[in-house]
């Protein structure tokens, strides 16, 4: 099977939109799609409230309500390695 990738547009009506012509053979083909999935910057600038966690240990209260969420790129297994560095003096 030969793949080809190219740029295509969804309609209102649902309706697939190829935005070029093709140079294939004609016949029936599979059409695999993969939408962009909005990156969590884009997320957050959209969203002005931060939805409201429920906080069972009154103490933490004020903690949580000014933590952000995790980057994408966090590696927990690096940050670990960083903090025995410090407290090891490594």
């Amino acid at each position: 099977m030969q793949a080809y990738k190219l740029n295509a547009t969804i309609d209102e009506s649902g309706h697939l939109i190829i935005d070029e012509p093709l140079n294939i053979a004609p016949g029936k083909v599979e059409v695999i799609i993969l939408q962009p999935v909005p990156s969590l910057e884009n997320f957050t600038e959209s969203q002005p409230d931060k939805p409201k966690r429920q906080i069972k240990i009154k103490a933490l209260q004020g903690w949580f309500e000014k933590t952000q969420p995790t980057p994408s790129d966090f590696d927990p297994d690096q940050a670990r390695w960083e903090a025995l560095k410090e407290k090891h003096n490594l």
